[in-house]
């Protein structure tokens, strides 16, 4: 049996990837990732960029994690400075899925505040995955100038990395619970009890700062 080549091989799933069938596309990314191939690569990461089912996406993170570290990551890396907000913020996940701490560089400032807040929800938990010993400090530090940022979910992608961080955040969060902004101090206050008990839920851990904020800004009444 003659094996085909690289081309022929990426060719063929790069169409299968492009079917018009949201099933089509799961299996294909499925196939690619139990049987990986060097090959696949490319059109897996292509595909990240533009798929738009969020479970094929899941399939095509999960085929790429299949396959080599070494050269899928040096690949994704490329990825972080693409003009696709889905580019950067599926290629981030991907990383820390695959979890190689040498990419920990390349999560930079600019990724960290991306506007968009699906690759800033993605550059948060990668980093805190990765971040090296005697490093969490410092994200922490930027990652506090995204407190009260978003809606339920964008804020809740950021206390679960603050949860991560753990003890070194401490003190980050301490700060941030007395900033002006009412919604800041809420949002910190919320992140500390997510940190101190992770099965809180940040529904009613967010309530009970808001709760908390509101009495302490409210004007004493003389007797």
């Amino acid at each position: 049996m003659v094996r085909e080549d690289g081309n022929e091989l990426g060719s063929r799933l790069s169409a299968a990837l492009g079917a018009a069938a949201p099933s089509a596309r799961l299996q294909a990314a499925l196939t690619a990732g139990t049987r990986p191939d060097p090959a696949y690569v490319e059109p897996l990461v292509q595909r990240c960029a533009v798929e738009p089912d969020f479970f094929v996406r899941d399939m095509l993170t999960w085929a790429l994690t299949r396959h080599d570290a070494e050269p899928t990551v040096d690949r994704l890396l490329i990825e972080l400075k693409s003009e696709l907000p889905q580019a950067r913020s599926q290629a981030l996940h991907t990383l820390s899925k695959i979890g190689v701490r040498r990419a920990w560089p390349a999560i930079t400032p600019e990724l960290l505040l991306d506007p968009d807040d699906e690759v800033a929800r993605a550059a948060w938990r990668t980093a805190a995955g990765l971040v090296p010993e005697g490093s969490a400090a410092g994200l922490a530090e930027q990652l506090s100038t995204q407190f009260h940022r978003g809606g339920r979910d964008v804020q809740l992608s950021l206390s679960r990395a603050f949860a991560v961080l753990g003890e070194a955040a401490l003190p980050v969060v301490e700060r941030a619970k007395a900033a002006a902004d009412p919604g800041v101090r809420a949002h910190a206050m919320a992140t500390e009890r997510i940190m101190q008990d992770p099965e809180e839920g940040f529904d009613a851990a967010i309530a009970h700062a808001q709760r908390t904020v509101a009495l302490l800004g409210a004007p004493l009444v003389e007797g």
